[in-house]
């Protein structure tokens, strides 16, 4: 889940952020981007100077571009709370995500400006008129790259009044997780063992092609393999395989190749530790060349899942359905 955070100037956004990392959400902040920016020119970090490199940022690169560095940072099995979301365009790259709400906390501008002065930070305004200045700079502007508070606010999904105690405001936030849908979507058990696989082949040591392999029964691993040299023998990114080491074109002097592939050491792995195989499903990033498929059929899997086309498969195929093997391409 990833929720977002908007509002008016010292209306709680930091407070409400706190509260939802004490529950496990991880925080990040559209604004630290700016700040990363400031430093690296050499600018003070007051809030003018952030609005304004905030707004450069934006019209060099698009309005969204401070969401869409934040988003390259999150990791999918983690919720966040992201802060500073002060451009429409940003609330809507972060939508995109899925599984996103904006919240706007609100509060009064005298509530605002009374934490203000309270809360004594050196470049916060000191006058009415300074606060209503910056209040008006923040809320709209003909730029569609400025900070556009107003129509930030206007997306929405929930908003969140802060008038009161802290206790009461936590409440309020509490209130407002409870309504909020579980709606993630999670990836069908194809997808997730597909995924799996390619986590699987990046162990492998071929120069040309990684490639894995895993074999499941009843939504269990029970094997695994990726290409490569048989085992004591120099790995292929070692100089072991002449064939892989010369970038010989694909599909010829195959019998100088002496890497073993994927689906190989999966099911010879499996006769290696004594497992059967036998009604098993076989996940692997290619399709499997004549020889695995012969294997395939002789070991008594079922069913072949695989994500790309080996180009020598025509034959694999063919043998394959022959065989009575469920085969199913499925692209990520």
């Amino acid at each position: 889940m990833l929720i977002g955070l908007t509002g008016r100037n010292a209306a709680g956004k930091g407070t409400v952020a706190e509260y939802l990392k004490e529950r496990s959400f991880y925080y990040a902040s559209l604004s630290d981007a700016i700040r990363d920016e400031a430093k690296m020119c050499g600018r003070e970090l007051t809030r003018e100077n952030l609005i304004s490199i905030g707004n450069e940022l934006r019209q060099k690169l698009g309005a969204g571009v401070l969401a869409e560095r934040i988003l390259g940072k999150l990791e999918q099995d983690k919720n966040y709370v992201i802060d500073s979301i002060r451009n429409p365009e940003e609330a809507l790259a972060l939508k995109k995500r899925g599984n996103f709400f904006l919240v706007c906390v609100e509060a009064s501008a005298k509530k605002r400006f009374e934490r203000i002065k309270k809360r004594g930070r050196e470049k916060d305004p000191k006058t009415v008129g300074e606060f209503s200045k910056l209040e008006k700079m923040e809320a709209k502007s003909s730029d569609p790259a400025s900070q556009q508070l107003e129509a930030t606010i206007a997306l929405a999904d929930k908003r969140v009044v802060n008038d009161g105690t802290i206790e009461q405001l936590h409440r309020r936030v509490e209130s407002m997780l409870r309504e909020l849908p579980q709606n993630f979507e999670r990836p069908g058990w194809d997808e997730y063992f597909i995924n799996v696989a390619k986590t699987i082949a990046t162990r492998s040591n071929c120069v040309k092609r990684k490639v894995a392999a895993l074999i499941v029964k009843d939504k269990r691993i029970i094997s695994t393999g990726y290409n490569g040299t048989p085992r004591g023998v120099a790995n292929c990114n070692e100089g072991g395989c002449p064939r892989c080491n010369s970038f010989a074109k694909s599909g010829t002097a195959l019998e100088e190749c002496i890497c073993s592939h994927a689906e190989e050491n999966a099911i010879v792995q499996a006769a290696y530790h004594g497992v059967n195989l036998k009604g098993g499903i076989l996940y692997c990033t290619f399709s499997p060349c004549l020889n695995c498929s012969k294997m395939i059929i002789n070991a008594g899997i079922e069913r072949v899942v695989f994500n790309a086309d080996y180009p020598l498969s025509d034959t694999a195929k063919r043998i394959l359905k022959e065989a009575g093997i469920e085969l199913e391409k499925h692209k990520m």
